[in-house]
């Protein structure tokens, strides 16, 4: 209830400058975050850089149709922002303005000819876990407890299918099945993308006893969460899901006891992954299908092999 509250307060707060402006904007205001955008967190991201814009604009008594080229490049100077951010504030702009001129609020879109700062990224931001710390994080979980089995799995999912956490977080118990030879993993990833991935001996092992100490059931075509939470530190699970926050906590935790770098996150497992694959000679296109990439350059972000050659150059300076 209170999540319906808050898409309806949402959806009601049309900012003074869109309402000033007529029909046709509000009605393209709306379209444009609660028809165009599916995904939540590119709602959340552009309804957050549209609205500070238009406060922006507003506070300088700037009318919709008003607001120029000038007024959106003035705005992205003004911003304390990094490269990437700003780019997607005006990515976010430009997509809004355009929705206004499809539906005749304004006559020309005032953020298409702005342009952006230079930015290339060759190297993707996530920190890589080594094989070395990989494989001290697993042997640092027992296999003991219900909630110890949870962790290693989830884990071992993470490492050996180079998934989301998010894709994680949403399996169910009958994502996990049986083809006869084999078991396979299926995701609904980044996207609404669906993907099946199959699971290796070990893993499916570690699956099985994960199951055993539960009441789930392998084959079960309900919507049972695979993964569940614990009922406080009883150490018993409960029959809600592990959110995706729920399970980076648990993974931090997880990483800190075993004395790991802080640095590292869950996605630092897909680093590890493509980067060790790409070691071994894999074809691109293979490794980028694994990671569920649309395009090969998102997937060379992920290459870390660069970065022992760097190194090694920089150890033999000899000042």
């Amino acid at each position: 209830m209170a999540q319906r509250s808050k898409l309806i307060s949402d959806h009601q707060s049309v900012p003074t400058i869109i309402e000033q402006a007529g029909h046709s904007a509000r009605f393209a205001f709306e379209e444009f975050f609660h028809g165009k955008i599916r995904n939540a967190h590119t709602r959340r991201a552009y309804r957050r850089a549209v609205l500070s814009f238009l406060e922006w604009c507003e506070r300088r008594n700037r009318q919709l149709q008003q607001v120029s080229p000038a007024d959106v490049g003035i705005y992205l100077d003004e911003l304390p922002l990094c490269i990437a951010s700003k780019k997607q504030v005006l990515a976010g702009l430009r997509h809004f303005f355009d929705g206004m001129v499809t539906r005749h609020a304004i006559a020309l879109n005032p953020a298409l000819s702005v342009r952006g700062e230079r930015y290339r990224v060759i190297e993707g931001k996530t920190p890589e876990i080594t094989i070395k710390q990989a494989r001290t994080l697993l042997a640092s979980i027992d296999t003991d407890t219900v909630v110890c089995l949870r962790d290693k799995a989830i884990i071992s999912i993470l490492v050996y299918t180079a998934s989301r956490i998010g894709a994680v977080a949403t399996l169910k118990v009958k994502d996990l099945y049986d083809v006869g030879d084999q078991y396979c993993l299926h995701f609904i990833d980044k996207g609404g993308k669906s993907r099946e991935i199959p699971v290796r001996h070990d893993l499916q092992q570690l699956l099985r006893n994960y199951l055993r100490s539960t009441d789930l059931q392998l084959g079960d075509q309900s919507d049972r969460p695979l993964f569940l939470t614990t009922i406080r530190r009883t150490g018993i699970l409960s029959n809600r899901a592990m959110s995706a926050g729920d399970m980076s906590r648990m993974i931090k935790r997880r990483m800190k006891a075993c004395g790991l770098p802080s640095r590292l996150s869950p996605h630092s497992f897909r680093v590890a992954v493509i980067t060790n694959l790409l070691c071994q000679g894999l074809p691109l296109e293979d490794i980028q299908n694994l990671a569920g990439h649309a395009d090969p350059r998102t997937t060379r972000l992920y290459d870390r092999r660069q970065k022992s050659v760097t190194r090694n150059i920089v150890e033999r300076i000899s000042i």
